[in-house]
């Protein structure tokens, strides 16, 4: 059932649009980073972010890679709190949840993200509305067998939280929300200059934990640990998308 519900997983209808304009077709160029580690990435972008900003992923979900004929498989959404980024998303396997930026970038690995800013800041109501409906999703499961009618259902896939939260704000709308997918998203928001392309950074697979051998038998044992614990890794990310 799990790997039925991956390769069902998001169709490349480009439903997302602001207002009544139709949604174009082309995405705009992305900005490269100059960023080292992971550490200093993450650090540097807490103050690069807002209240709006959108994270696309280009991850290893094949599924979502196929069906939808384009690399991104993920987006969430930043939330600025007390002067710390928060990040929304509703993940599979986990469903709607709020994350430190750092820690959700953490989440990710490997993938590479395309960051979006607002073309214009929130406002104080977008504000409001936009982390109200954020907040009131929270624990919701995830789901996606429903993006193949349009029909809503009881959870939600990362990029229908998406555009319900900039509908929320009065930002964006969809004619079918539970279709849009993040490949979409991205089409709509460009086109519609709601936002703009900011910053591309690789996020790479975390390190394997070093051990130090005692023995050529203790050796083979973290080799064939380390190399198996990589392959369930990237299976993972294949067919279940996380």
């Amino acid at each position: 059932m799990s790997l039925f519900l991956s390769i069902a997983v998001l169709a490349s209808t480009p439903v997302a649009t602001q207002r009544n304009e139709q949604p174009a077709q082309a995405e705009k160029p992305q900005m490269k980073s100059n960023f080292t580690t992971f550490d200093q990435l993450a650090d540097s972008l807490s103050s690069h972010v807002q209240t709006g900003t959108l994270l696309f992923s280009k991850g290893d979900c094949l599924a979502v890679r196929i069906y939808t004929q384009s690399a991104y498989t993920h987006v969430a959404m930043i939330v600025i709190r007390n002067g710390q980024p928060l990040v929304y998303d509703s993940m599979n396997g986990t469903g709607v949840r709020c994350l430190p930026l750092k820690k959700y970038l953490n989440t990710q690995r490997p993938a590479t993200i395309h960051l979006f800013q607002p073309t214009a800041p929130f406002d104080a109501a977008m504000t409001s509305q936009y982390e109200r409906y954020l907040d009131q999703k929270l624990g919701t499961p995830y789901a996606i067998r429903h993006h193949l009618t349009g029909s809503r259902a009881r959870g939600v896939h990362c990029a229908e939280y998406a555009i319900d939260a900039l509908s929320a704000c009065h930002l964006m709308k969809a004619k079918d929300a539970a279709r849009v997918s993040p490949a979409s998203l991205v089409t709509g928001i460009v086109n519609s200059n709601r936002y703009t392309p900011s910053i591309t950074f690789a996020l790479e697979r975390p390190p394997l934990v070093a051990e130090k051998p005692r023995g050529w038998c203790h050796q083979l044992w973290v080799d064939t640990k380390n190399c198996t614990s990589s392959c369930c890794l990237k299976l993972r990310g294949w067919v279940l998308c996380q």
